[in-house]
């Protein structure tokens, strides 16, 4: 009996080839339909070094989510550009027409352009200086001016918001502001808006259209946490990307110090850096925080902003927000465009640290704010005449 049993309940050979025939078409099938799977194990786990210059680290590139629905930026979608439009950079440029009929413009791009805002003793912005009055170091090597601006050049801007829980009670004041800088701003300037908290959302792309940004910042359901590098990284990409000027900013509006990025804060600055460099503007709305909370928070936004030649503010209530919008863009305005060719060949690479002094017989001691270096790149690069760049062999 049982061995009857065990022959009953054992598959047959014929049982096991009906099922073989209907599972294979089944997997076959599946392996047809079903998308590659990401990988979920973590870029910051034990086993990946945690040192932004150890080669093994893996390349974390993050990118904003457009599920949002953001309005399309006609300046970048339908550009309409000849060859005699004021807007086209032409420091060390040479324009050309192709086949195509649109116009490239091929950069030399072993110019260093450092945008410099000077202010006397008092604080004041110093709007006279000409260009003998600057002074240019490289690694501690003296450099020769090459080109020299005192314009309200139209920006490129960046305006990104903390998204985060912590936000909720803060973010009408904040669009409001937001708001007025873009009034206050050159009327040609073209900005997108990223509100962010776990990931970063482009919430309207680039555009003039005030009405449109408007929409872009109202786009916000505070909750989550704060992935505040990650963001930073992301715009600077989108910056890099689309952005139609080559003067370029981001203004980070945030209450609370990182706490999701897959990008350490070294790792954010220098994803600025190396692309192209602009301007960061940071407003820490710290007042309400914990002792720990607002010097790690502080200490993370002034690094931002010191590092790249903007400002950091820290507002000691919620209603000096729109004062101090009104400074950046008066700051954006009144800055100076020093350009000058490294004594260091481009092929070398590597960081280098830039220094620059002002003197002028018509004034006392002034300090001038502007970046501290940057990375130089072999790459060669092309830009099209709306001023997007790319590597040539991408």
């Amino acid at each position: 009996m049982r061995g009857l049993i065990r022959r009953l309940t054992r598959p047959s050979r014929w049982t096991s080839l009906f099922a073989t025939a209907i599972f294979l078409p089944v997997l076959s099938l599946t392996a047809q339909v079903a998308p590659p799977q990401q990988s979920t194990s973590s870029p910051q786990s034990a086993t990946v070094p945690l040192n932004p210059n150890d080669p093994r680290r893996p390349e974390i590139q993050p990118s904003l989510s457009v599920d949002r629905d953001p309005v399309p930026s006609p300046d970048v979608e339908n550009p309409e550009v000849t060859a005699a439009s004021p807007e086209i950079p032409t420091h060390g440029s040479e324009l050309e027409k192709g086949k195509n009929g649109i116009y490239t413009l091929h950069e030399n791009v072993d110019e260093v352009l450092l945008n410099c805002t000077v202010i006397d003793e008092k604080g004041r912005p110093v709007e006279d200086l000409t260009q003998k009055d600057f002074r240019v170091w490289e690694d501690n090597a003296p450099q020769r001016t090459s080109s020299f601006r005192h314009q309200d050049l139209p920006v490129s801007m960046g305006i990104l918001v903390d998204n985060s829980g912590s936000m909720r009670d803060k973010r009408t004041a904040v669009n409001g502001a937001a708001m007025n800088l873009l009034r206050e701003s050159n009327p040609k300037d073209a900005a997108f808006v990223v509100n962010f908290n776990d990931r970063a959302y482009l919430d309207q792309g680039f555009t003039s259209d005030l009405v449109a940004l408007h929409r872009g910042l109202a786009h916000f359901d505070t909750r989550g946490t704060t992935a505040l590098y990650d963001a930073v990284a992301a715009s600077a990409d989108e910056l890099s990307k689309h952005a139609k000027f080559e003067k370029q900013v981001l203004l980070i509006v945030s209450d609370g110090a990182d706490n999701a990025s897959r990008l350490n804060e070294q790792e954010a600055i220098r994803r600025v850096q190396n692309l192209g460099g602009p301007v960061v503007y940071t407003i820490g709305l710290l007042y309400d925080s914990s002792p720990r909370e607002y010097q790690r928070a502080r200490e993370s936004l002034q690094s931002l902003s010191d590092d790249t030649g903007g400002i950091a503010y820290f507002p000691r209530s919620l209603g000096e927000v729109d004062k101090i919008a009104s400074e950046v863009a008066e700051d954006i305005r009144n800055q100076y465009t020093v350009g000058y060719h490294s004594t260091k060949p481009v092929s070398l690479g590597g960081y280098r640290v830039v220094h620059v002094e002002v003197y002028s017989p018509h004034h006392g001691k002034l300090t001038v704010r502007t970046r501290r270096g940057y990375y130089a790149s072999p790459a060669v690069v092309d830009q099209t005449a709306q001023g997007t760049a790319r590597p040539l062999n991408q």
